[in-house]
């Protein structure tokens, strides 16, 4: 399983109208299902800083796979103007991907 972790700035003055509006439609969660992403979670700062987390088998051929969808690219035209990059996709928004140096599993 691979894990990825992101970063992605909300304009601060429109923090609270994205998680109003960030209400994620049933199609986008099965295009994640669908692409084999799975725990993915997402936290806020108060001044818009986003974390992202999330899993799957093969997290690029994932990514791929949703950013081909058509309902990927009515959600990222939908959620845009939120952004301070102009764009929240997951290959080519302005994320910002962390590298993974420690991880402790239930195993460790």
């Amino acid at each position: 399983m691979e894990r990825g972790c992101f970063l992605l700035k909300v304009k601060k003055d429109k923090v609270k109208e994205y998680l109003s509006a960030h209400e994620v439609w049933p199609e986008m969660k099965d295009a994640f299902r669908k692409a084999g992403i799975m725990n993915y979670s997402l936290f806020i700062q108060s001044d818009g800083m986003v974390v992202g987390y999330l899993e799957a088998e093969n997290l690029k051929r994932s990514l791929e796979a949703v950013g081909n969808t058509d309902v990927n690219s009515r959600w990222q035209e939908h959620m845009a103007k939120f952004f301070e990059s102009g764009s929240g996709d997951m290959e080519k928004g302005g994320l910002v991907w962390l590298q993974q140096y420690f991880h402790l599993s239930q195993k460790d």
